[in-house]
């Protein structure tokens, strides 16, 4: 064994630490980027649990919404149609 060995040896042995530091925190940054990762898909199910719920999200809002527009529409309208032929009827006894 000559002394070029020995400290090629050492070499090896410092490169072999210092990947496996290196492979450590390539390992703790795959855990925040998991850990990440999961946040992101609890927040993706709270989100589709708030627009497809049937009982209570966005669509069934919508739904609720609509359904009110158009009664509030048919009762305008029928207020409306009312109010106009009172107004004809009113005006048909005054002027004739």
């Amino acid at each position: 064994m000559n002394v070029d060995d020995c400290g090629s040896g050492m070499e090896i042995k410092v490169d072999i630490v210092e990947l496996n530091g290196k492979i450590d925190r390539i390992t703790d940054s795959l855990d925040v980027v998991k850990t990440s990762i999961e946040d992101i898909a609890t927040g993706i199910n709270k989100l589709k649990t708030a627009v497809y719920n049937p009982d209570e999200g966005l669509y069934a809002r919508l739904r609720e919404l609509e359904s009110w527009k158009e009664q509030t529409a048919r009762v305008l309208w029928l207020i409306t149609t009312s109010v106009v032929g009172l107004a004809t009827a009113t005006a048909w006894k005054v002027f004739l």
